[in-house]
């Protein structure tokens, strides 16, 4: 079934953008939010509100509008005389588009990042900039070693979510363009209740459970190795 392959393919694709992307872009938020600054609680509010409206389909909805060929995204490329990208309508863009809507929120990521970055010692900072460490290598030798178990956490339940991404990749683009945004859930919901294969359809998310399962026992088994 080349559709399913193809579906394996783009879930696949989609995982590996997206979970990476929020884990980094998290990890850098969470960075930079862990001072003491006036305000910051609000600002910490502010960067997490996107990920209680996960799954939102207004947001989805908004998304779309935004990134439609004469939406508000083509209007300001078009202020520096860029032409209107089609956002939605070419594979590559489309699975862009729908990738950077799952990067965008990051809050929950960040949360855990943000907690476990207020139980590290400050004295283990002090001692370092003591010794002539700069702020890279105090990042690098003390602030990475310290989030090694929350990352593991963290890339574990993105895994998952990610291949439970349905919602709005199904608002967005309902699968295409010619299939390369077709993710499994999606492909398992059209098999299901448009060509009323249940048993396929259930044989296919089947497989998606094994792959996960998979894919978190590898996160597991490369964490336990580099502690």
């Amino acid at each position: 079934d080349r559709e399913f392959w193809n579906s394996m393919a783009v879930t696949l694709k989609y995982t590996f953008i997206t979970v990476p992307g929020k884990v980094v872009l998290a990890l850098i938020i969470a960075v930079i939010l862990n001072r003491n600054l006036k305000g910051i609680n609000f600002i910490r509010t502010v960067y997490y509100i996107p990920s209680l409206l996960s799954g939102s389909v207004a947001v989805a909805i908004l998304w779309k509008v935004l990134f439609m060929n004469d939406g508000f995204i083509n209007s300001l490329l078009g202020l520096v005389h860029i032409g209107p990208v089609k956002w939605l309508g070419t594979p590559d863009m489309a699975v862009i588009t729908i990738c950077m809507l799952e990067i965008w929120q990051f809050g929950s990521s960040m949360v855990l990042f943000l907690s476990a970055l207020k139980q590290v010692p400050q004295s283990l900072y002090e001692a370092a900039r003591i010794d002539g460490g700069g702020k890279i290598k105090s990042f690098l030798y003390i602030t990475l070693p310290s989030l090694r178990s929350v990352s593991k956490v963290s890339v574990t339940l993105l895994l998952i979510w990610a291949f439970n991404g349905f919602e709005n990749i199904f608002l967005l683009t309902e699968g295409g363009p010619s299939g390369n945004t077709m993710v499994l859930p999606i492909y398992a919901y059209n098999t299901a209740f448009f060509r009323s294969k249940m048993g396929y359809a259930s044989a296919a998310s089947v497989l998606m459970l094994l792959c996960m399962i998979i894919l978190c026992l590898i996160n597991q088994k490369f964490s336990r190795d580099n502690e």
